[in-house]
């Protein structure tokens, strides 16, 4: 998938003109959750920063540097999925968590939750919907640098 996107990526770059390695057309997709309209997006935010902190053409360190300046991470997660993820693992002990309480934990719609951020997380494997809640798996850990502790391992999902 961020092997078509990526094609996407650099159409979008030739329509703004703008001169884009193929190392970075691949990160700004994989970076995309899998979306074009944020391929196109994302394009866009590291064009401009190219343009003001580069020499105009986007390569990999910029793209890198330009995507984390966003609060993008290399698995795609922004600000958010992050805040999601730790809410989970640091106020629910990993979970089980209901999503009324990781909403007004977070201060965010449930609506929101369900509809914007749980998808990309439950796709990625960062965690797994049960009928008690949501739980984080061991991946979430490792992504957020906490510890997995081992009777967390056990848990049936």
């Amino acid at each position: 998938m961020p092997a078509d996107l990526s094609i996407i990526v650099k159409r979008s770059a030739e329509l703004l003109d703008i001169e884009i390695d193929d190392n970075s057309c691949l990160e700004i997709a994989r970076s995309s959750r899998g979306t074009p309209r944020l391929c196109n997006r994302l394009l866009k935010r590291v064009r401009d920063y190219a343009q003001v902190l580069g020499e105009g053409f986007i390569n990999k360190e910029i793209t890198l540097s330009s995507l984390a300046k966003i609060g993008i991470d290399k698995e795609g997660l922004d600000v958010m999925d992050r805040k999601y993820l730790a809410t989970i693992i640091e106020l629910y002990k990993g979970g089980p968590a209901g999503i009324e309480a990781i909403a007004a934990s977070l201060g965010e719609d449930k609506v929101n939750l369900e509809d914007v951020i749980e998808p990309y997380l439950l796709n990625k494997g960062f965690i797994v919907r049960t009928q008690r809640g949501r739980i984080a798996k061991e991946k979430a850990y490792r992504h957020l640098n906490l510890p997995f502790k081992e009777k967390e391992k056990d848990r049936v999902y």
